[in-house]
């Protein structure tokens, strides 16, 4: 099934909140569901960019390390190997 799809969908779920904290959210919000879903769904986005972030930085770092090992050679190269 499409992700986006799944997106759509809703179901009821279990959630273990503390009893101040959701009564004071409701004194903010008359839809404490959507509230939930509309700050997780930040949450997840926000997460996915940090993890493409790393991953960017990530492959970076190896695309000049890869660079530097192609202009100057490996330490290693200058060693005998026993």
């Amino acid at each position: 099934m499409p992700v986006a799809t799944n997106l759509k969908r809703k179901r009821p779920v279990n959630l273990t909140l503390s009893v101040g904290l959701v009564a004071q959210a409701k004194t903010y919000t008359n839809n404490l569901s959507e509230t939930i879903e509309s700050l997780l769904a930040e949450f997840v986005a926000q997460q996915a960019r940090a993890q493409h972030d790393h991953r960017q930085a990530i492959d970076t770092c190896v695309s000049d390390w890869n660079a530097v090992h192609a202009r100057v050679g490996s330490f290693a190269d200058e060693h005998v190997n026993l």
